[in-house]
């Protein structure tokens, strides 16, 4: 991916190095099972922290640690990637004459607090729908690569890419009417809502990477596979036979490997917003 020219974004807020100490939520089993489903890229997590908020003097602050250059270039490397996401979609906004609302990508380290409540790196990125802030600790991306098996920059910029799309949704009052939808269903209709609303990031992923190609060539050979790979390798179906062995379709919340890969190519094939909505399609 040609990333290093971009422009760099001045929504990134960092909080590397600073520690927050907060209580796993529900402790044993629970916090376990929390790990993996949450592991899954994206969603709306604050029903989780919600039953997990932290007592009163319970955060505690560490001085800055000393950043190695790696890290150091994957923040700058994120930085462009949102300034890309910002390009396109303030300029799909404008197109249908309203205005884009930038979203702060916050960098932490190990726990984090946001306006959805405490989480820890554990979740991996997310976004929070109270204060439009996207959150992210690159270690994710150690976890991306090893893992999950889904290496590359292009794979990476996907991650982002993703959440900036809850953004979009949360703007466009989709996100809303999912949850007001979900709260009025039985769990198995509310996990199919869940899985339509992240195939539709999904989509809108594929929307940035088809702009930000047009405008700027970011893509190199193999970045489109990249982005691929790691829509397949943190689907429900495969993380499910991963963590117990068998897979139960009722419970999928992201949609399966097939289904993420099928919404990500349909917004870079198409770059139409239009062509992202999971909600109409007869199946996802």
């Amino acid at each position: 991916m040609r990333w290093e020219f971009g422009r760099r974004s001045n929504n990134v807020e960092d909080r590397r190095g600073n520690s927050v100490s907060a209580p796993l939520v529900g402790g044993g089993i629970g916090a376990l099972i929390l790990s993996v489903i949450v592991l899954l890229l994206g969603g709306d997590p604050s029903i989780i922290w919600e039953q997990g908020e932290a007592p009163s003097g319970s955060r505690t602050e560490s001085p800055q640690t000393e950043r190695s250059a790696q890290e150091d270039s994957m923040a700058d490397f994120v930085s462009v990637v949102l300034a890309d996401t910002e390009d396109t979609w303030n300029k799909i906004f404008q197109q249908s004459g309203e205005t884009y609302v930038e979203p702060t990508l916050v960098l932490y380290s190990d726990a984090v607090e946001s306006a959805c409540g405490f989480t820890r790196s554990a979740v991996g990125p997310f976004y929070c729908p109270r204060d439009q802030k996207l959150y992210i600790d690159l270690s994710f991306y150690k976890d991306l690569k090893n893992r999950y098996q889904a290496p590359g920059d292009f794979a990476q910029a996907y991650v982002i890419a993703h959440e900036v799309g809850h953004h979009v949704q949360n703007l466009t009052g989709v996100f809303d009417q999912v949850q007001g939808l979900q709260r009025r269903t039985s769990q198995a209709e509310a996990n199919q809502l869940s899985v339509r609303l992240e195939l539709q990031a999904d989509c809108f992923a594929g929307i940035w990477a088809n702009q930000a190609n047009r405008s700027r060539q970011i893509l190199e050979k193999g970045d489109v596979e990249e982005a691929l790979n790691a829509a397949s390798s943190i689907g429900d179906d495969r993380l499910q036979r991963q963590s117990k062995g068998y897979v139960t379709p009722e419970s999928f919340t992201h949609g399966s490997s097939a289904q993420r890969v099928r919404w990500f190519k349909q917004g870079i094939q198409t770059g139409n917003p239009e062509q992202c909505n999971t909600f109409a399609a007869a199946s996802p």
